[in-house]
């Protein structure tokens, strides 16, 4: 096994293409660790992330989607940092993020999300999800290869989210194209003070555009609707607060939702007996969706800051600690599921993961994220016959290969290239 005693997890690339080695050293040396060279530990144990996300009160989301970098924009005074905190949360990256908010202020903004995700508003996406899937597969089904990420997974889940929020038809295509990016990228060149270093500059041009306007001028469309909701208190939203939640939700939505695509076919197509299985009897999907999550899922960590030292399975926390929750660690404990570097297709209790979340920072878009994975690999089954990698691209069975976005919060392949046989249909 390599020493992971001295490696940056929020900097070494060589952790990207395979991060479970690198988990599996830190939950041999406890449940809690502290991280070279940061003012931050790591969690690797199920139950102690669960724990630490349901404590709101000693640990802030305010550094959920960015971690320790860039560092604090305040240092730490004392075993009760909350008040700090509040005075310079305005400084902080990603401040805007539904994620990154606490208490009040996040029952606020997420309220905003709850007429987009009604079972009547996703009973009508699920048309436009199968329609979308013919659409994209039409493009490549005749050619008998295509790249998953750039030619199906990413433009399926950027033209779902566009649907919901009511983006204008003429504009999707330009949205399909410039959509990209991800918080935690790695590399000395990342500006972490512009929202382009979260992939959202494009969305706020957009969507301050679109809600402007709809303000000015309603129009009876769900555009009209987002730009002119109220919180709870019957308060209004400022625009600002409006393209956050938006671009929020394209931002997260879109990327993840194609990168869980990435897994589960890669999953697939390394598993041939069980893509067999699956595509015989498609009730087995529902299953299969929860085990890619669990087994292989697109966030490998978010983060909390300790806001009052607190002490967590026996360990002290300092005020002004980054907590690195290792969701990828934590679905793969040995404590809550039993051989959990096995992809079983049959595992009870499937839902049991962390990949969305829990507690009040529960995913609200999971139901969209499970009906559009759904809808896709539904749509991949009726048109594609013997899907498997290409091997001139991934290697043969013995020696695979595949590259990973410089990402330290997503686990988010780059590329995934597919060979098939044109179905029936």
């Amino acid at each position: 096994m390599r020493n992971f005693e001295t490696v940056d997890f929020y900097t070494d690339t060589s952790l990207i293409e395979d991060p479970y080695p690198y988990f599996e050293f830190l939950r041999s040396t406890g449940p809690i660790v502290a991280l070279p060279g940061r003012n931050a530990v790591g969690v690797t144990e199920f139950q102690t992330c669960v724990d630490i996300i349901a404590d709101n009160e000693n640990f802030s989301s305010a550094n959920a989607p960015t971690g320790p970098i860039p560092d604090l924009p305040f240092t730490p005074a004392g075993d009760d940092i909350s008040e700090q905190l509040e005075a310079h949360r305005h400084e902080m990256v990603a401040t805007g993020m539904i994620v990154a908010k606490d208490g009040m202020e996040h029952i606020k903004h997420r309220s905003l999300l709850y007429r987009l995700f009604t079972p009547t508003r996703l009973r009508e996406n699920a048309l436009y999800f199968q329609q979308l899937a013919d659409s994209l597969l039409d493009g490549v089904a005749s050619t008998g290869k295509m790249e998953l990420i750039s030619d199906f997974a990413t433009p399926f889940a950027t033209l779902t989210i566009a649907d919901l929020l009511g983006v204008p038809a003429d504009d999707r295509d330009t949205f399909r194209k410039n959509l990209g990016g991800a918080p935690g990228k790695m590399g000395e060149d990342v500006d972490y003070q512009h929202t382009q270093a979260l992939g959202m500059g494009f969305l706020f041009e957009y969507f301050t555009g679109y809600i402007n306007e709809r303000q000015l001028s309603p129009q009876n469309d769900i555009l009209s609707d987002f730009a002119t909701a109220k919180f709870p208190d019957g308060s209004t939203p400022t625009v600002e607060d409006l393209v956050w939640v938006a671009a929020f939700l394209f931002g997260a939505g879109q990327d993840t939702t194609a990168r869980l695509l990435g897994a589960a076919l890669r999953v697939l197509c390394e598993y041939p007996a069980l893509q067999a299985s699956v595509r015989r009897n498609r009730l087995l999907l529902t299953n299969f969706i929860e085990e890619v999550i669990r087994y292989d899922g697109p966030v490998k960590c978010t983060n909390r800051l300790a806001v009052r030292t607190t002490t967590i399975g026996g360990i002290e926390i300092k005020a002004g600690t980054t907590v690195s929750l290792f969701l990828g660690a934590a679905n793969r404990d040995p404590k809550q599921f039993d051989n959990p570097t096995q992809f079983k297709l049959d595992r009870s209790g499937a839902k049991r993961h962390l990949g969305f979340g829990r507690g009040v920072h529960t995913c609200i878009g999971m139901p969209l994220a499970r009906a559009e994975v759904k809808a896709a690999l539904n749509g991949i089954f009726d048109r594609l016959e013997d899907i498997r990698l290409d091997e001139n691209l991934h290697g043969n069975s013995s020696d695979r290969h595949f590259q990973y976005e410089a990402v330290y919060s997503l686990r988010a392949l780059k590329s995934l290239h597919l060979e098939f046989s044109q179905g029936d249909v």
